[in-house]
């Protein structure tokens, strides 16, 4: 079908290293909806795999609890669109782990894009982005929770895609939201009109 676009994309939800409100860098707690509504999107755009990271033992085991029920317990048959979505979910107890599991599948480890929603002078657009997914290597798109992800883990990537930016100025999206949005544009059909 025409406009259809599937690149090596991998998707990683990371809540360490994050911000506080306060700039601190800290650990941030695994949300139920964030887990589901992530995975729905990125299973509906074709990512490959979505990592949910963090270094809390506690939040690894709730996550792999909800994927279990989702996935092998009583709502793989009782929802088997979701058991579909939450199948790509794979927890992972840091970035560099993530990477090196990815580069284990691929062969190569993947370039890292970050995300924000502060404007950065790395800043590369969406279509510009899209484009370089045409080289089919690996890429693991990063999204922050809490207040987003830390300057030292920014300095590590090497794209840091352009904010979602709305109609005026505030700019606090969720990000499940987030997510969708910026699947969406980078993904999303092109011959929509």
């Amino acid at each position: 079908m025409k406009g259809l676009f599937k690149p090596n994309l991998y998707l990683a939800l990371v809540h360490c290293p994050v911000k506080d409100k306060n700039g601190e860098t800290i650990a941030s707690a695994v949300t139920n909806l964030d887990l589901h509504d992530i995975a729905r999107a990125a299973r509906t755009y074709g990512v490959k795999s979505y990592y949910v990271v963090t270094p809390l033992l506690d939040q690894q085991e709730l996550v792999r609890t909800i994927i279990d029920h989702w996935v092998t317990g009583y709502g793989a048959t009782y929802n088997p669109k979701r058991r579909e979505a939450l199948e790509l979910l794979q927890v992972a107890g840091t970035i560099a782990e993530t990477v090196d599991r990815i580069g284990n599948i691929e062969g190569t480890k993947p370039r890292l894009i970050g995300t924000s929603a502060r404007h950065d002078s790395r800043n590369i657009g969406f279509k510009e982005l899209r484009e370089r997914f045409s080289d089919e290597k690996p890429y693991l798109l990063t999204l922050g929770t809490a207040w987003g992800l830390t300057a030292e883990f920014m300095e590590d990537v090497e794209y840091i895609l352009e904010p979602v930016q709305g109609a005026g100025s505030y700019n606090h999206l969720s990000v499940r939201a987030a997510a969708a949005i910026i699947l969406d544009r980078l993904l999303g059909r092109d011959d929509i009109s």
